[in-house]
């Protein structure tokens, strides 16, 4: 059971520390509401999933649970279909970190998915980018962009878009990433594309250990020399790996309440955020999927304090190695750590 640490913390807000979101999906940034009025704009008859005002029960663990949740992601997709869409959904997602204490954000989209609608690769990225500039003004959120593969789809559409984001590795696009379902597709497919970015000076951040175990987590490292792995959690079966991820200082963008609406594991006390913590696998906890999911990041560390008896120079750490991890500029990152020693000093 855990100990009840805002006695003892003293209650610090956690949504006051200052903390780098590393892993938030496009789409999935999207507030609910958002999804509802776009939905009624462009005429998108949407599942009843999402629009009942509550998260949709998923079980991702198998492939019709994966299946239903991408078939809700793709609804959701369908309904960002002009600039002024891109536009809003980068804005507000940005306005939501703020208020959770985000300094600095990056967001991972496959442009792939809204090229079709939105004219094309090239015009989608330099959108996207447009964007995110845009609203780190408006905010004072530090943004850049991931540009992420699709793990279902073939290594050479890949490679495609690896070379796009090298192209703009100057604009805003700082790591290269590949998702969607860990189970589809071997990570040595991907190797030529994870190479072609790395060369171009990107971050390389694939997805593994979710929904499928430490091997996918093994791979990332071995197959796709990953800096940090999204997600990772299924790194806490198998000893040697902890100790590998410690050693290597590789970062698990670890997403406690989306673990649990997968169905990795079934209640949030089942994820290891203490068990990787004290093993010293550094994590930067992320929202993955608010629309989804039902929650953004301050909840995140909110399940770290409250469910793992996390205190709040713990809660600290946690955020100190999210900035660590992250792609912000140096003044930034000096800014949001000496931000958080602020917060303890409180």
């Amino acid at each position: 059971m855990a100990r009840d640490v805002r006695t003892e913390s003293g209650g610090r807000d956690i949504r006051k520390l200052p903390k780098a979101h590393l892993h938030l999906h496009f789409t999935g940034s999207m507030r609910p509401t958002t999804l509802l009025e776009l939905a009624d704009r462009h005429g998108v008859h949407l599942p009843e999933a999402l629009t009942s005002g509550e998260p949709p029960k998923l079980r991702a663990t198998d492939e019709r649970g994966w299946f239903r949740f991408q078939r809700l992601y793709d609804a959701a997709r369908s309904c960002l279909r002009t600039p002024e869409d891109i536009y809003r959904l980068v804005r507000e997602a940005a306005q939501e970190d703020a208020a959770d204490g985000s300094g600095w954000l990056e967001i991972q989209v496959d442009p792939t998915s809204y090229a079709p609608r939105l004219g094309g690769l090239i015009p989608t990225l330099e959108l996207i980018l447009d964007a995110v500039r845009g609203a780190a003004q408006d905010t004072g959120v530090g943004m850049a962009v991931i540009v992420a593969a699709n793990r279902m789809k073939h290594p050479l559409d890949a490679r495609t878009l690896a070379r796009l984001a090298v192209r703009y590795a100057d604009q805003g696009v700082i790591g290269f990433g590949l998702s969607n379902d860990e189970r589809r597709g071997l990570a040595r497919d991907f190797d030529r594309a994870f190479a072609i970015a790395r060369d171009g000076g990107l971050l390389a951040a694939p997805h593994g250990g979710e929904l499928a175990g430490p091997a996918s987590v093994r791979d990332c490292l071995d197959d796709l020399h990953a800096e940090r792995v999204g997600h990772g959690v299924r790194a806490a079966e198998d000893p040697r790996l902890i100790r590998r991820l410690a050693d290597s200082g590789v970062t698990c963008e670890v997403c406690p309440a989306s673990n649990v609406a997968l169905g990795v594991y079934d209640k949030p006390e089942d994820v290891p955020l203490r068990h990787l913590y004290e093993a010293g696998v550094p994590m930067a906890l992320g929202a993955d999927d608010p629309l989804l999911f039902g929650s953004r990041l301050a909840a995140q560390y909110e399940i770290a304090r409250d469910v793992h008896g996390f205190t709040d120079e713990e809660l600290a750490e946690l955020a100190r190695q999210s900035v660590r991890a992250s792609r912000a500029p140096g003044e930034v990152r000096e800014r949001l750590l000496g931000g958080i020693e602020a917060w303890l000093a409180e």
